[in-house]
């Protein structure tokens, strides 16, 4: 799978792929089209040479790099030409320029890193031969002709041109046969040049994409993470960039979360407007960026090496294949449990499954899930409304409403229990006092009773939230939804 089939992920990762300042359209194309990495060795390779550029960036100053960014601008996407030359074709005068730009540009940079030790980082290979063969006048312009010092016979030709204009159209018939000699003969010496160029386009790209990287890294905080060998995932004060972003447009602040899982199955709860769909969110867009060799945003990172990343969220109802909600998502489900036993690493994300359904059978449907889902190569991750019985998974809540704000911090308790905070939430919002307080009343609680959260209620003494009654008002509430994409942690 390569980045264009990741990018429109409602992870987020869009987001940060228009936030690289890339400079050439090349780049752009050529990072949608790389696989996503799956070994830690290539992962830290990458990472290896994405730290000598953001060292660059911290000791070099703003103007250099802008200019070193500028001309970056000049890469073209020219794989037709250099494919044509390494079939032997004979290249137009548009196709010698295009070789003998990328030439200049690729040998112009290569100095430029050269001079602040980074030509060790991204190899260039050595173009000077081939402007030597197409700038026979030394003039190390970025434009080309067939000159008139490539062949005697051409320049008395024109010199009779001029001289002779009422020869004229006899003597262009004449050079021009002589200046396709003269571009058959030039790309016959560029043949063996072919991978050479092709590899200098390459790395003129990876040259500008880590640029962009390292200058995202400082722009967002991001953080560079440490491989994992024990299947453990580990974020510090991790954040989304983008719901931070509108947070802050609006004058709030993004809670940074702390989280760690691994093979054993990790579920978590809590009130609706808790921010835990931004949760998955955020872990599926920082496994990507690991998998793709971005910055994490996260104080610090320690992330599993996975084969696949999938991530189940929100409405799934496919119109296009006539599937309702529920039909749509539990086909997507049914993908990641048969990936899970083709013997591949996997991390699943997976949002509130089967919520579209009665609580009695969504229920079991999670309870099950997690139980088919526990195994040797999978990382499940998992967010629910249901009270399920957590056999052998790790339990989070979101700590919730607390003195009348949320408090989005996530901690370990010893069941899947979902706390009852809908009332207070919904105060908090100036929602109708009337319906709040009719609601409160079918509660049994007190109106002038102010509770920090509902979860404090005796559950017993509620027809309407006990566990066996079918009616369950608790199993599914509404997502306060500040972005528009169920996005925010507030």
């Amino acid at each position: 799978m390569q980045l264009r089939d990741h990018i429109e992920s409602p992870c987020g990762l869009r987001f940060m792929f228009e936030q690289l300042e890339l400079q050439a359209g090349y780049t752009r194309r050529w990072l949608l089209d790389q696989p996503m990495m799956r070994t830690g060795e290539e992962i830290a390779q990458t990472y290896a040479v994405l730290r000598r550029f953001v060292e660059f960036i911290a000791q070099t100053d703003i103007p250099y790099i802008n200019t070193l960014q500028f001309r970056l601008q000049g890469l073209k996407d020219i794989r037709t030409t250099i494919k044509n030359l390494s079939q032997n074709a004979v290249l137009d005068d548009i196709e010698l320029f295009e070789v003998k730009h990328l030439a200049i540009l690729a040998v112009d940079v290569a100095e430029r890193l050269r001079n602040h030790g980074l030509d060790d980082a991204v190899a260039i290979p050595d173009l000077n031969e081939v402007i030597t063969i197409l700038d026979p006048d030394g003039l190390k312009m970025a434009t080309f002709y067939v000159y008139d010092s490539y062949c005697q016979e051409l320049r008395d030709l024109r010199s009779q041109m001029r001289q002779h204009p009422e020869q004229q159209e006899e003597l262009l018939v004449e050079a021009a046969g002589i200046e396709e000699g003269v571009r058959r003969d030039l790309s016959k010496q560029l043949h063996p040049f072919a991978k050479a160029l092709e590899a200098a386009q390459v790395a003129l790209a990876k040259i500008d994409l880590n640029l962009a990287k390292a200058l995202q890294m400082r722009q967002w905080g991001l953080c560079f993470p440490s491989i994992s060998n024990n299947d453990m995932t580990h974020y510090e004060g991790m954040f989304h960039p983008q719901v931070k972003d509108a947070l802050e447009k609006t004058k709030k602040q993004f809670q940074p979360v702390t989280l760690e899982f691994g093979l054993k199955p990790t579920l978590i709860t809590g009130a609706n407007m808790g921010g835990k769909t931004v949760v998955l969110k955020t872990l599926t867009l920082c496994q990507y960026l690991f998998q793709y060799g971005f910055g994490i945003p996260a104080q610090s990172a320690e992330i599993a090496v996975k084969d696949e990343i999938y991530f189940c969220i929100g409405d799934e109802q496919s119109i296009e294949k006539g599937l309702s909600s529920f039909a749509a998502e539990m086909k997507n489900i049914d993908a990641v449990i048969k990936a899970s036993r083709e013997n591949r690493k996997i991390v699943a994300l997976i949002d509130e499954p089967a919520r579209t359904t009665n609580p009695t059978e969504g229920t079991a449907l999670v309870s099950a899930l997690v139980k088919v889902l526990r195994g040797d190569n999978v990382s499940l991750v998992m967010t629910t409304h249901y009270d399920i019985e957590p056999t052998d998974a790790r339990c989070l809540r979101v700590k919730g409403f607390e003195n009348g704000t949320m408090n989005y911090e996530l901690v370990e308790v010893q069941d899947g229990e979902v706390p009852h905070e809908a009332l207070n939430i919904a105060e908090s919002l100036g929602i109708d006092k009337e319906w709040i307080e009719t609601a409160r009343e079918i509660l049994n609680i007190p109106n002038s009773v102010q509770l920090e959260s509902l979860s404090d209620l005796n559950m017993a003494n509620s027809p309407y939230l006990n566990p066996s009654n079918s009616r369950g008002l608790k199993t599914k509430g509404v997502e306060f939804d500040p972005l528009g994409e169920k996005g925010g942690n507030e």
